[in-house]
């Protein structure tokens, strides 16, 4: 089932999500609503706070994704589920990349990360797992993982980018704008 995507503004977006367990009601019906939703948007990631759920969980998949990083060769793309998340660590010298995001339609910038991520997850299957990603694949798992935290991309762009941007996040927030996918927005439509 396509699940409506919250916007801009909503509160659910600037929580800290919680872990959750094995016996989460729903789980892989959720997972799989999750996928549906994102493809249904052409997105490569979801993150469940983007469907106003504020768990621990996000979906990723990379395979189709090919838009190069910095001139360096792109890794194999993932399709991963990733539980109860925790970044390890964040490496290298931070690149800048363009991101944007289903929760802020329209809007895209240059954020600086560090290319290399060390993360502790858990899968569908609550199997517990420890791993490094590089490159695209460890933006969009950051991109990601700031949902869990809280935190938007928009928040991570330079100032003057924030400023230009700023009517276009109020349109988004009181639902002033037209998508191909379903949107949940903070304030009825004006």
């Amino acid at each position: 089932m396509i699940l409506p995507i919250y916007a801009y503004g909503q509160p659910v977006l600037k929580k800290v999500a919680a872990p959750i367990s094995p016996d989460y009601p729903g789980l892989h019906e959720l997972i799989a609503n999750m996928w549906e939703t994102m493809y249904h948007a052409e997105g490569v990631g979801l993150a469940a706070p983007q469907i106003g759920l504020s768990i621990r969980l996000f979906v990723v998949d990379t395979t189709g994704y090919r838009k190069e990083a910095q001139g360096e060769e792109q890794a194999p793309g993932i399709k991963k589920v990733f539980i109860n998340a925790r970044m390890l660590s964040e490496e290298g010298p931070e690149w800048s990349f363009e991101e944007g995001c289903l929760s802020i339609p329209y809007i895209r910038g240059d954020v600086e990360r560090p290319p290399i991520v060390r993360l502790r997850y858990q899968d569908e299957n609550f199997q517990e797992y420890e791993e490094i990603y590089t490159g695209v694949n460890a933006r969009v798992i950051q991109h990601e993982y700031d949902h869990l935290e809280g935190i938007l991309f928009v928040e991570r762009l330079k100032p003057l980018k924030k400023r230009l941007i700023k009517r276009k996040l109020e349109d988004i927030r009181c639902g002033r704008i037209q998508t191909d996918y379903k949107m949940r927005f903070a304030l009825p439509r004006q």
